[in-house]
């Protein structure tokens, strides 16, 4: 994690505003030196506090200041809408650690606006590295910390559910299903053709051939009713690299139970050459191929809505959404 700088008018938090939490948290014995906001947040805001005594924790902050996102159309059965808060926070990262998935460690958690008026965590520093990074710099060094992912990975992926959703609906026992999960994907890929076709000529001019295309994906799809526990879009600068060599999972609270197969289409694209490192549970290649051409119009979707924003990335976005693009259009 690298430090991000400031957006005019959002407000984001300073020293002076933590200091309380720190003294109450740490003792009046150790000191704030720094708050550092760090890149790569776009639902919550991450800081890295810097103590006297050269220790670090990490703060995540739940506020609308923090959170780039527009709002969307959301249908009440699709799991990954809307995955961001404290509560799913606290839920998945009680779930990953019952699975024995290595997750930075909670320190607190207060969503009573005892310190600030949102919601926040304190979590361990886990360090600045990412498997990301580590494939790139030193394949073979990131040999053992890929492995334990994929160790991870299954023991998520057979742990099962019997319905879908996010992880909170299913605690408090509100699953209300009347569609299966293929078709959630199909109908939110077309949901979010609608969307991209009224910003992109080409694919407006395209949009009933990859309607068809996606129909015709989800034609070869058969039944099944069973679901393991999926982050829903773990790539490797989703998983950071402890100082004991482990991976540690971030960014959890889009965990939901879900076809691993969504998972995996992620993983393949995210992965690249790395992927089969990764030794995958079994899967369904008819429900993969779906999935995968659905993710790529959900890439284009989310980046471009979110660089009509003033996130600070827009370039960024708007490449991953031409990306996406190309790749929306070459099979038909």
């Amino acid at each position: 994690m690298t430090r991000d700088e400031s957006v005019a008018g959002r407000g984001f938090l300073r020293a002076d505003d933590v200091r309380d939490l720190v003294a109450e948290q740490f003792g009046s014995a150790r000191r704030l030196t720094a708050v550092d906001r760090l890149t790569g947040g776009s639902k919550k805001g991450v800081y890295r506090l810097r103590l006297d005594d050269r220790t670090t924790v990490i703060l995540y902050v739940w506020a609308a200041a923090e959170n780039f996102w527009p709002a969307s159309p959301t249908v009440p059965d699709d799991p990954f809408t809307d995955a961001s808060g404290a509560d799913l926070f606290a839920i998945s990262h009680a779930a990953l650690t019952a699975a024995n998935v290595r997750v930075p460690r909670l320190l607190m958690l207060d969503r009573d606006g005892r310190y600030l008026p949102s919601d926040i965590a304190l979590v361990e520093d886990v360090g600045d590295l990412t498997l990301e990074a580590l494939l790139a710099r030193d394949p073979v060094a990131a040999a053992t910390p890929l492995s334990a992912l994929g160790d991870c990975l299954r023991r998520m992926h057979t742990t099962l559910g019997a319905h879908y959703g996010k992880l909170a609906t299913i605690t408090h026992g509100a699953t209300s299903q009347t569609r299966s999960a293929e078709d959630v994907v199909a109908d939110r890929a077309l949901g979010h053709l609608d969307a991209v076709a009224t910003r992109d000529a080409r694919l407006a001019d395209a949009h009933d051939r990859i309607a068809a295309h996606v129909r015709h994906l989800r034609g070869a799809v058969t039944a099944r009713r069973a679901y393991g526990l999926v982050h829903g879009e773990l790539g490797p600068d989703h998983v950071f690299v402890t100082p004991d060599n482990e991976p540690a999972l971030i960014d959890i609270e889009g965990l939901t139970y879900f076809d691993v197969e969504w998972e995996h289409a992620w993983l393949q694209m995210r992965f690249g050459d790395a992927y089969p490192a990764l030794r995958p549970v079994e899967l369904d290649p008819h429900r993969l191929e779906l999935y995968r051409y659905a993710q790529v119009l959900s890439l284009i979707e989310g980046p471009l809505r979110i660089a009509a924003t003033d996130f600070p990335n827009r370039r960024w976005m708007l490449d991953l959404a031409e990306w996406n693009i190309a790749k929306a259009l070459a099979p038909l």
